[in-house]
């Protein structure tokens, strides 16, 4: 998409969300409450600082307040956009893994973000939700990174965890990018309160920037 299309997509959705005037139309995140025993609830400012931001610079009404959401339950169905994040065990069942890739198929995006320790299990488990596909690395000139903000290296790195290289990770479906995972970045605490991790406010600006380019490629696609 140009930054020409993006600007359109901007007001299309500005336009739509004011000629309602509900809290329905605005853009909201539903984060996913996994078993297991992973934190799922991990870094709780994460999601209202950045859909504020998406926000102040969009002009997109927001509903800041995030979804928690178990897989089949109501408010899942009525989730497009799907987050989830921690640092240890995820678990799905074998139903649950089935509800899911239903909803992906069907139109629903998944942003998983490693904040250190989730890498094992998530891909264990999405290995039962797309057992066909593999996560594959979405190059630096893919469109999720040139949305609205240029990152012409990819993922901007957060926290350094293992020293290792940002990834971003992807599973396609018809061509379709149902699934990015965020790995060796953390960009959530990068969008968490400034006092709580204290990164500099150049990091914290990139992962906010980057978070702005997945929800309009998200709400594009």
């Amino acid at each position: 998409m140009s930054k020409i299309s993006t600007i359109g997509l901007l007001l299309f959705l500005a336009g739509a969300v004011c000629a309602q005037e509900i809290p329905a139309g605005a853009v909201s995140i539903s984060r996913l409450h996994y078993e297991g025993g992973g934190d799922w609830y991990t870094d709780p400012s994460s999601l209202p600082n950045l859909l504020d931001y998406f926000h102040s610079v969009t002009q997109v009404s927001v509903n800041p307040i995030e979804r928690r959401v178990k897989i089949g339950d109501d408010q899942f169905y009525e989730s497009p956009y799907l987050y989830m994040t921690g640092h240890g065990n995820i678990n799905f069942t074998d139903e649950q893994a089935q509800i899911l890739r239903d909803q992906l198929i069907n139109g629903a995006f998944l942003h998983a973000d490693d904040c250190y320790g989730m890498d094992e299990s998530f891909r264990r488990e999405m290995g039962k939700v797309f057992p066909e596909k593999e996560l594959v690395e979405l190059p630096a000139d893919h469109e999720i990174f040139h949305m609205l903000y240029d990152f012409p290296n990819g993922l901007p790195k957060v926290h350094e965890h293992d020293g290792k290289r940002p990834q971003a990770l992807g599973i396609f479906y018809e061509d379709r990018l149902v699934v990015l995972y965020t790995y060796e970045t953390d960009l959530g605490d990068g969008w968490e309160d400034a006092e709580v991790h204290h990164d500099p406010a150049e990091i914290r600006m990139q992962a906010l920037e980057m978070g702005t380019n997945i929800l309009l490629y998200a709400l594009s696609h």
